[in-house]
């Protein structure tokens, strides 16, 4: 009978733990996104969206809660995170619910902050967790996702706001791994 995760050993055990198995179900949920997103169930599809913050919030939860944070699953939480809303704002701007030039603003972001994190994360420089900020801004997109769909009032006004919120929170970012790093290089 094959193990499950729970029950290996080591390095195996470290990247077959639930947390991790919850940051994977997340990149599956992007097609699942997709397909009904694409099939015209925008409102069905905000719901796909929920479920993937749904297993954002249970992964984090549990990794902290059970001692089961790795590397590994560090790296991947937030690259599914920027997958998936990188994945909403182009299925938005295509079907313009949204201007091209919010959908270039928020990708251009999270595009940098994968490409920024990975670069580093490889180079073997350390990476700032999520932090409170990361997920204020977060749950701020869902909400102005939330209004979009739905056509709320203000809905691209308040979409515009989130963007300038998440890029000063990527200032931080940076901030807090520039102090980070030149901590680490001052210790060694």
């Amino acid at each position: 009978m094959p193990a499950w995760p729970d029950d290996l050993e080591g390095e195996n055990q470290l990247l077959w733990n639930l947390p991790n198995i919850l940051t994977l179900c997340r990149f599956v949920l992007i097609p699942v996104y997709l397909i009904v997103f694409g099939a015209g169930y925008i409102k069905l599809a905000f719901f796909v969206l929920l479920l993937a913050g749904l297993t954002d919030v249970l992964d984090g939860y549990i990794a902290r809660k059970r001692k089961l944070v790795t590397p590994l699953g560090s790296m991947l939480d937030p690259l599914a995170d920027k997958l998936m809303m990188i994945t909403v704002f182009l299925s938005l701007v295509f079907s313009q619910m949204i201007s091209w030039q919010a959908a270039m603003a928020m990708f251009l972001r999270d595009a940098g902050m994968i490409i920024g994190s990975a670069f580093f994360h490889f180079r073997g420089k350390k990476t700032v967790p999520a932090n409170v900020l990361g997920k204020l801004t977060t749950v701020l997109y869902y909400v102005a996702i939330l209004f979009i769909v739905f056509q709320l009032p203000y809905a691209h006004a308040y979409l515009w706001f989130v963007i300038i919120v998440s890029f000063v929170t990527t200032v931080i970012y940076i901030l807090q791994f520039y102090v980070l790093n030149q901590r680490s290089l001052n210790a060694d």
